[in-house]
């Protein structure tokens, strides 16, 4: 009987084994009996080659999350995100510091970071995975670098956009009671204390909001984008027709005025850049919502240019009329008592009434680009999680089966968000960090796989080149752009740990430094003593019901054998 029951079982086993490789071998066939010349994004749309849960099958990741984000979703993602008017009041004192450095270095900027998401593009469109940067970072890195260095990646960027997070609640705060000091009349004291409580409860406010079901969460991205564009659009023309006196062309494009201890010329540099970097800075979250995105080869690179280009332009516009509106006497607007420039600045051109007026948008507004950034923050956790990347990981990574929703890493978010929002009781200049924390550690990780991928693309063996998906800039175009991306990202880097002053002291240092290599070194210590053993890159997850890849960690190659396939194909249709 014994027997029997064994002889049953193996044929059992050996029928599904058979039928697994069946369902694989017709997959795989179906991948490469394509002939028509129909262009590859238009066969990927109508299903006759990989669809976004195949490809992410391919990547070694079961399909969990539910795929609600068209175009328009994508680029509401990172648009809501950088929420450009509340950004530019965030940092509206940096601006001014050198008086035309604001206008003409967010244009310059602006450029530099596009070629950046030129880039990301091309590796969204290759590999689109919430892990994202981590994974193509194993992707593309020699055998021997790519567990721990996909680790540090992964570790940096969960750290960064947990950063911005905190750094937008921290500007939500400072605005707040910006509207309570002006409401009055200047007979309110906004200590760390209370800015502090302020943040935190804007941080548990998010967390509530981004357990709801991605549905909701996509309609919230909607909603952000009309209130983001209704109030700038309300902004500008207000402004601009309720400022009595306004300033002249040669004030606003010519005039130089350096308020820093900095010279002239760095100054201009560093305090006309880095706004536009804190700013246009969270397109990656496009990325990070890859596995909720339909048709993502092809959404993820929309979300990624189109958030940027409508932030520079509008961000460019924004600055240009407050330069036009602004009093001329710089400093009593950086330095207002409200703590809040743009308040002031709105005070001095529309009065008591509109000021608060304005805050109370702005405020809103905030509000919505930290609802969107922990919704983001939390996928990257996840997605990290989900490969054993982070402390917790096993707990942190299940996902609520009835919203299919990642409740328990968004909730990890808001912990991480609190703890580091300490910074903030500090002194200002520790609360800064905030900022600069964010800029530093997603240049990083986002230039990782960029130089990466460029090794890979000058490699003489065919076989391991890049692969590009549905959006690539061309053979000649595509390396210029991403050696000057490289360039780009290390000179940012290294700007953002420049202290305020050369006369470095405790007021005036900038703790990037010491939190960003902190982080490094935190992340790569751990990662020896312990996480070596658990984090072993992209793991597997999918279950032999799903596919017949059952190995520990995903065969990251295997995306490209499909990718060169579309690449192919996409010569035989050119010349076709």
């Amino acid at each position: 009987m014994t027997q029997i029951t064994s002889v049953l079982s193996n044929g059992l086993k050996s029928i599904k084994s058979n039928a697994l490789n069946t369902d694989l071998n017709a997959q795989m066939s179906q991948v490469r009996d394509v002939h028509s010349h129909v262009p590859i994004d238009a066969r990927l749309a109508e299903k006759e080659h990989l669809d976004d849960d195949e490809l992410l099958a391919l990547a070694g990741y079961k399909h969990e999350l539910v795929r609600q984000f068209g175009p328009f979703n994508m680029i509401g993602v990172a648009f809501s995100i950088m929420s450009v008017l509340p950004s530019i009041a965030s940092v509206l004192g940096q601006i001014y510091t050198v008086n035309n450095g604001g206008i003409w270095g967010w244009a310059v900027a602006s450029i530099f970071i596009f070629g950046v998401g030129l880039c990301m593009s091309e590796l969204a469109s290759a590999i689109p995975t919430a892990g994202g940067l981590y994974y193509w970072t194993y992707h593309y890195a020699p055998d021997s670098l790519r567990i721990p260095l996909s680790y540090l990646v992964g570790n940096t960027n969960s750290i960064a956009l947990t950063s911005a997070l905190c750094s937008i609640d921290y500007g939500f705060a400072k605005e707040l009671l910006s509207i309570v000091y002006i409401a009055k009349d200047g007979d309110f004291d906004i200590s760390r204390g209370i800015v502090y409580g302020v943040y935190a409860a804007c941080i548990v406010s998010h967390v509530a909001t981004a357990c709801v079901a991605s549905y909701g969460v996509a309609k919230l991205q909607s909603l952000s984008v009309i209130c983001n564009v209704a109030l700038v659009i309300f902004f500008i023309f207000t402004m601009l027709i309720g400022t009595e006196t306004k300033n002249d062309a040669k004030f606003v494009f010519g005039t130089v005025e350096n308020l820093s201890d900095w010279g002239t010329g760095w100054s201009w540099i560093m305090n006309g850049f880095m706004p536009a970097i804190w700013t246009i800075g969270a397109f990656d979250s496009c990325v990070h919502m890859s596995e909720e995105a339909h048709n993502a080869t092809k959404n993820v690179p929309i979300g990624i240019l189109g958030s940027i280009a409508s932030t520079g332009i509008l961000g460019w516009l924004i600055i240009m009329v407050c330069s036009f509106c602004i009093n001329p006497d710089l400093a009593s607007v950086i330095d207002t008592g409200s703590g809040q420039p743009m308040a002031q600045l709105v005070y001095d051109s529309l009065g008591k009434n509109w000021s608060i007026a304005f805050m109370v948008l702005i405020c809103c507004c905030q509000w919505l680009m930290g609802a969107s950034t922990i919704t983001a923050t939390s996928r990257q956790i996840w997605a990290f999680s989900r490969d054993n990347g982070l402390p917790f990981s096993s707990i942190v990574k299940v996902v609520n089966s009835k919203l299919k929703v990642p409740i328990r890493a968004i909730c990890f978010a808001g912990i991480l968000a609190l703890i580091i929002g300490l910074l903030c009781l500090i002194n200002d200049t520790a609360a800064n960090a905030l900022f600069t924390l964010y800029v530093c550690g997603n240049y990083f990780a986002w230039q990782t796989p960029i130089i990466l991928r460029m090794f890979r693309q000058w490699s003489k063996d065919e076989s391991v080149r890049f692969k590009p998906g549905t959006f690539y800039m061309g053979t000649i175009l595509s390396p210029i752009v991403n050696i000057i991306t490289i360039c780009f990202t290390n000179f940012t880097i290294i700007m953002a740990m420049f202290p305020s002053s050369p006369d470095v002291d405790k007021d005036t240092m900038n703790y990037t430094v010491v939190l960003t290599c902190g982080t490094w070194i935190l992340s790569m210590s751990y990662y020896f003593a312990y996480a070596h053993r658990t984090f072993k890159g992209p793991r597997n997850t999918l279950s032999n019901n799903n596919s017949a890849y059952d190995d520990e960690k995903a065969d990251t190659d295997k995306i490209d054998h499909i990718i060169e396939e579309q690449d192919d194909v996409s010569s035989q249709d050119y010349q076709g």
